[in-house]
């Protein structure tokens, strides 16, 4: 290891992350992808201890491409979600109203208006094959509604995939041991 002066390092003491539960957050940027029809919403606790947490985030990490971002989908069986988001924005911001259509689709409105956001929990496996747990939108709701939000039970992971990953890619083609093609490189 190479030699490091650490005597002006501040040593860290970590950080306090989010737990699952209901947050006042406020919407920070969004991004319309029409090809795979959805919205990419990004977001930020907008009051409490934890307020900035993901923004701060994306800062120290800006390789952290979905940190505190979440999809609300517009293809045809979405849309009833998508109206629960739509409605949450526009009772959580006074006379503002996005609607996804007549009155207003222009998603770039929704930068900076506040949204309730439940958080829940979820189990899934690394690529080393290590059982972790991260948090996932589970709702939306209008602000004022926040004492009465219920938070998801935990999703557990299904089971420990065999050799660390969690789906197998079927683009890649299997070839036998004997196969007397052999190898195609």
């Amino acid at each position: 290891m190479k030699k490091i002066n650490m005597s002006n390092v501040e040593e860290s003491k970590g950080f306090e992350s989010p737990a699952p539960g209901a947050y006042i957050c406020r919407i920070c940027e969004v991004v319309d992808v029409p090809d795979k029809e959805y919205l990419k919403v990004s977001y930020d606790i907008a009051e409490g201890g934890l307020a900035g947490y993901y923004s701060e985030g994306r800062k120290e990490h800006p390789d952290w491409a979905w940190f505190g971002c979440y999809v609300k989908s517009y293809k045809t069986k979405a849309l009833p979600m998508l109206k629960r988001f739509c409605s949450a924005v526009s009772k959580s911001n006074g006379n503002f109203v996005f609607d996804a259509g007549t009155i207003n689709a222009d998603e770039s409105t929704l930068v900076g208006k506040r949204i309730g956001l439940v958080f829940g929990e979820e189990e899934y496996y690394s690529n080393s094959g290590e059982l972790k747990t991260r948090l996932y939108v589970a709702r939306e709701f209008p602000v004022d509604q926040i004492a009465s939000q219920k938070v998801p039970k935990l999703r557990e992971a299904e089971k420990k995939p065999s050799g660390g990953f969690q789906k197998r890619n079927e683009d890649f083609m299997n070839v036998p041991a004997a196969s007397e093609e052999g190898v195609p490189f």
